[in-house]
């Protein structure tokens, strides 16, 4: 399995001068600068895929032979993440969201009254852009997807999805192919 360390390259030459060093040396960035930035990753790593580290809150868009956009993301509570490939079938902006079932009965108190669904806006828990992750032909019900709630980034805090800001996923949005195939690693 490829891990974070293994994925983005050693020479860190793409970094900002603001840039620190995290885990095991690797680049991360305080939450007060929170911007996509490009990094150098293995140059054998498939243009036009998405790699999402979930112990890292690192998205990255390949987007050419060494190179990614690293995005920070939020991502699910502890046991409600998926991992394993995906692919994107549907985008939508400034999507509908509905609670899955599962949401419902884990936790009626907090979604219950959204059962019938809530319309596109800048309110709604989707955000500005999703992308629909399928497994097959079967929908995951888990979402690449904006937020309203930047100050949840870089924390686990969602029922599965990741998020981005709604800036974020509004830059990735357009550079992102239905079909395209998201890995996400386990913690």
């Amino acid at each position: 399995m490829l891990t974070r360390r293994h994925f983005v390259a050693t020479g860190l030459a793409v970094l900002t001068p603001s840039a620190v060093f995290g885990h095991a040396g690797l680049p991360h960035r305080s939450r007060s600068s929170m911007s996509a930035r490009d990094v150098e990753i293995r140059r054998d790593v498939e243009v036009d895929t998405i790699h999402v580290f979930l112990e890292y809150f690192a998205l990255y868009h390949v987007r050419a032979p060494g190179y990614a956009r690293e995005y920070h993301i939020a991502v699910g509570d502890e046991g409600r993440n998926m991992s394993g490939d995906t692919v994107i079938k549907r985008k939508e902006e400034w999507p509908s969201w509905t609670p899955t079932q599962n949401m419902i009965r884990r936790e009626p108190e907090v979604y219950a009254q959204f059962a019938d669904g809530v319309p596109g806006g800048p309110d709604n828990p989707l955000g500005a852009r999703a992308l629909y992750l399928y497994k097959g032909s079967r929908d995951t019900m888990y979402r690449i997807h904006g937020t309203s709630q930047p100050w949840t980034i870089g924390q686990a805090v969602s029922s599965g999805c990741i998020r981005l800001t709604n800036d974020d996923v509004i830059e990735l949005y357009p550079n992102v192919a239905v079909g395209t195939r998201v890995t996400t690693y386990p913690t």
